[in-house]
């Protein structure tokens, strides 16, 4: 039986094959088939960095980083993920094992503090360089599957509540999503409040309804309106008070019938570590941006996990490349009590891969292929450049 087995090769000859040879980085520019507003800002062109890899022997990954409108979501912004990365970051990885993720990380954190936009497209770049070499999966990396496939959400966030209404009508006609994530704080609590209310009316018994506030609220705002949103029977609210107001999350939380979604407040283990200290939070969204890559979402999600506090799958609106890469992670938690939000590439007017992920029946699909399991349109690529 060995003797058909493929011969062991030398570990030297591996070691050279998985080095990181080369490092490019570009800005692409995708318009979205409508405005996608949040309460601080608003886009209709979702803007990405696309990292390439290039191992010694000759095979490409591809990671992604996304930011929304700029760095008015968090410091990084498209601009100045490629400085980083083009100056400070790809250097330190030339030469290096792209298997040994670990140290990898270890050389970026080396070579520029947080950047974790930045950092995350790296690494996932190498997760779908190795993949790719050894023709696994990338979350076989990271130690299997559990799921084949997520529930997956769909955000409403047009402001309008009849273009919501008629939006949210198509999706559920077309069994793409049963559950609404609704973005408020960009007008008054009062009309949000009237506008959830319609959106309720209109969607009673047949979908399900969280939102998201963005950080727009103080917490008088969050306390008056809570009771409101659960009475119209609103299953979690995202980040209602400013990140930097833990204690006062906690004290919201106290007196809320609605779980409580944590953010903005949660990009290291040791933010997620405070929030399960403070008692601040039910579940956290889980982004790769914030939490610098696949290994660093999966250590977030480990101390959210001790903790007892659920796991929801967040996103920036990330063509298939960067949710690609999410549901590597994904698949591979235990426990995803929240599934995740990952309709990006059905926002975007085109994608960025030859074959986008697939969503049925109110779930999206992990990807089958080696390493993220989705490969770069090269001409879709060269359309959406940045000049």
């Amino acid at each position: 039986m060995s003797a058909n087995l493929p011969p062991l090769r030398p570990a030297a000859d591996l070691a050279r094959d998985l080095t990181v040879r080369a490092v490019s980085s570009h800005i692409v520019d995708v318009p979205t088939v409508r405005r996608h507003k949040l309460s601080s800002l608003s886009v209709s062109a979702q803007s990405y960095v696309i990292v390439r890899v290039r191992l010694d022997n000759g095979v490409e990954g591809i990671g992604e980083a996304a930011t929304l409108g700029g760095p008015r979501w968090s410091e990084e912004c498209v601009e100045s993920i490629k400085a980083t990365l083009d100056a400070h970051l790809a250097p330190a990885l030339i030469g290096a094992r792209a298997d040994q993720f670990e140290r990898a990380g270890a050389l970026l954190d080396a070579a520029a503090k947080r950047n974790n936009a930045a950092k995350g497209a790296l690494e996932s770049a190498l997760f779908d360089a190795v993949g790719r070499t050894l023709g696994v999966p990338a979350a076989a990396l990271l130690g299997g599957t559990v799921r084949e496939r997520i529930p997956v959400l769909w955000t409403l966030a047009s402001g309008d509540a009849g273009q919501e209404i008629e939006e949210a009508g198509q999706k559920l006609a077309a069994r793409l999503h049963d559950t609404f994530k609704v973005k408020i704080g960009a007008q008054a609590p009062e009309a949000d409040l009237a506008r959830l209310r319609r959106l309720a009316v209109a969607l009673e018994g047949r979908a399900r309804l969280i939102v998201d506030a963005n950080q727009a609220w103080d917490e008088t705002i969050a306390n008056r309106c809570l009771p409101e949103l659960a009475e119209i029977g609103v299953r979690l609210v995202e980040q209602p008070v400013p990140a930097w107001n833990l204690a006062g999350l906690a004290r919201v939380r106290a007196r809320s019938a609605v779980p409580l979604l944590a953010d903005e407040c949660v990009f290291s283990p040791h933010d997620m570590l405070a929030v399960a200290h403070a008692g601040a939070a039910d579940a956290v969204s889980l982004k790769l941006v914030k939490h610098g890559g696949l290994l660093g979402t999966r250590k977030v999600a480990a101390v959210a996990e001790a903790a007892g506090i659920g796991l929801y799958g967040g996103c920036l609106l990330e063509s298939s490349i960067g949710a690609a890469a999410h549901l590597q992670v994904f698949a591979g938690l235990r426990e995803l009590a929240w599934g995740c939000e990952h309709f990006g590439p059905q926002i975007l007017t085109d994608d960025l891969v030859t074959e986008p992920l697939h969503y049925a029946d109110c779930h999206v699909h992990l990807p089958s292929g080696p390493g993220l399991g989705v490969t770069l349109d090269e001409d879709k690529l060269r359309r959406y450049a940045r000049a």
